[in-house]
């Protein structure tokens, strides 16, 4: 388990695609020192291409919209779920240990809905499983991030804080190990709509039975062609759903899912 967080992060920071484009740079000025003028000069043509692409258009909305459009928001007066769990990923745990407030991120929807699904199902547990996904940083836990907010608003006792799963895999083991075993009835899954897919795949292949409720939606168009000049959104976009398809490869190829891309039946 420890090797595969460990190469699973080397491999990302190679082949990230905002990585990529300055390995292409860096490629090219190596050509051109080398002598290689004309070579160099395509590689960074296209990599300036690209960059031109990413900057006017919300290219990530082709690889995300596929995966935020898989699974429907349930109808919540049509179901008494068991409990409730909640993947980290909203918190922002190192600036919340640094300013010793709760700090959150773009997905921060994931923690919003505490509150709204606490008063909706006063009778489920519930489960919010976060540690930390750096390998430079694991001593800010997600979970711990999240503490002084749950505090605030009267949540703290009702919550359950799993804090030392560092991806989703470990997010549905150690939730599991927290209520002693994998539940036999149904748990509302809530997190981020592209990585629903993903997640239901890893937790059905533990046994859980879940019925998704994703949140914290990015895509506004199927094929992302559309004038919407904003390069550092355009491309956390892209590097976002790019990372999603290449990790339900990975941990499909792993058996850590039953399917290639889970989806409603």
């Amino acid at each position: 388990m420890d090797s595969f967080f460990s190469l699973s992060k080397l491999f990302w920071f190679l082949a990230a695609p905002d990585h990529l484009l300055v390995w292409l740079m860096l490629l090219g000025l190596v050509l051109l020192w080398l002598g290689k003028r004309r070579l160099a000069g395509w590689l960074l043509s296209i990599d300036l291409l690209l960059l031109m692409g990413i900057l006017l258009m919300p290219l990530g909305d082709i690889v995300l919209h596929p995966l935020e459009s898989r699974f429907k928001q349930p109808d919540l007066n049509k179901i008494e779920p068991a409990g409730i769990v909640i993947l980290g990923g909203g918190e922002n745990p190192e600036l919340s240990s640094v300013w010793q407030q709760s700090q959150f991120n773009a997905a921060a929807e994931r923690v919003m809905v505490i509150p709204v699904l606490a008063k909706r199902f006063p009778d489920a547990p519930i489960i919010f499983t976060g540690g930390s996904g750096s390998v430079l940083r694991q001593s800010f836990k997600g979970a711990d991030g999240v503490a002084d907010y749950l505090n605030q608003i009267g949540l703290l006792d009702r919550v359950l804080l799993e804090n030392q799963s560092r991806n989703t895999y470990e997010n549905a083991l150690l939730s599991a190990k927290l209520l002693g075993a994998v539940p036999d009835q149904p748990w509302l899954l809530v997190t981020s709509a592209f990585h629903m897919p993903r997640s239901v795949g890893i937790f059905e292949k533990q046994g859980w039975q879940v019925i998704p409720y994703p949140v914290d939606y990015y895509s506004t168009t199927s094929i992302g062609f559309k004038l919407d000049p904003r390069l550092w959104r355009n491309l956390r976009d892209l590097h976002t759903g790019m990372r999603e398809w290449v990790g339900l490869v990975v941990y499909y190829l792993t058996d850590k899912t039953d399917q290639l891309l889970p989806g409603e039946s």
